[in-house]
């Protein structure tokens, strides 16, 4: 998608997400132009500024770049069965099939670590997962689904997450995966690579198109990333299979 030709609903997706860089803003009615100094004689450069007696000489401070994201910590090597994969939840039942795009597939299966809980919107990481959701539009699909990461219980009766996985795609049979985190790529893809060798080409499981891209609680702390995960969801987007 051309991030610089977004029609008006694009942008309002944009807006849902966070993501307010790439137009300008628009011009405030009523303002003024920045007034011109009038031209001196013969190139006789301008009086400078006097400074008040006594006020030593300022030098002008340098301007930093702008600061860039920085990618996810490597962090250690998570061991086997570290994380267990909860099994999957319905986030938005009382939307009506009628009124799901086509475009969104039949369905989505949306793995992710950091919104454990009862409501996996609460928080301002929920609050962030939901508004990349809604920036899909997913919001008005009955059928995208939530499978949580989290620490395995101390009764240790938790399942395998390819277990879980498999029995989840198998019931659920969605158009696509998005994975949400370092955690979430390296549980259903089995890779080990940094995040950003990950994001930005698809990946398959099991026949079923995935997408990796960065988690809310990392776009909370880096939110220069916002970009790089709104092009990530435009890609699984895309990959969705169209419902018929």
């Amino acid at each position: 998608m051309n991030s610089l030709d977004l029609d008006p609903r694009q942008r309002a997706m944009l807006q849902e997400m966070g993501v307010r860089l790439w137009w300008p803003a628009p011009a405030q009615p009523g303002a003024e132009a920045e007034p011109t100094r009038p031209p001196t004689a013969r190139g006789t450069p301008a009086p400078a500024a006097q400074a008040a007696p006594g006020t030593p000489p300022v030098s002008p401070r340098p301007q930093s770049p702008p600061a860039m994201p920085t990618p996810p910590p490597a962090g250690a090597d998570l061991p086997s069965g570290a994380l267990m994969l909860q099994p999957p939840r319905v986030l938005y039942p009382g939307a009506p099939p009628q009124d799901t795009p086509p475009a969104l597939g039949a369905g989505w299966l949306i793995v992710a670590e950091g919104v454990a809980g009862a409501d996996p919107f609460a928080g301002d990481a929920g609050r962030l997962l939901g508004n990349m959701l809604r920036a899909l539009q997913l919001h008005r699909h009955p059928r995208a689904y939530l499978c949580v990461l989290s620490a395995p219980t101390s009764a240790g009766t938790d399942a395998e997450p390819a277990a879980v996985l498999a029995a989840a795609l198998a019931e659920l049979k969605p158009s696509v995966l998005l994975l949400m985190g370092r955690a979430a790529a390296r549980t259903v893809l089995g890779r080990t690579e940094p995040l950003g060798r990950l994001r930005g080409a698809p990946h398959a499981v099991q026949g079923v198109p995935a997408v990796v891209t960065y988690d809310a609680p990392y776009l909370l702390r880096v939110p220069d990333a916002k970009p790089g995960a709104w092009a990530d969801l435009c890609l699984a987007r895309s990959l969705a299979t169209p419902a018929r």
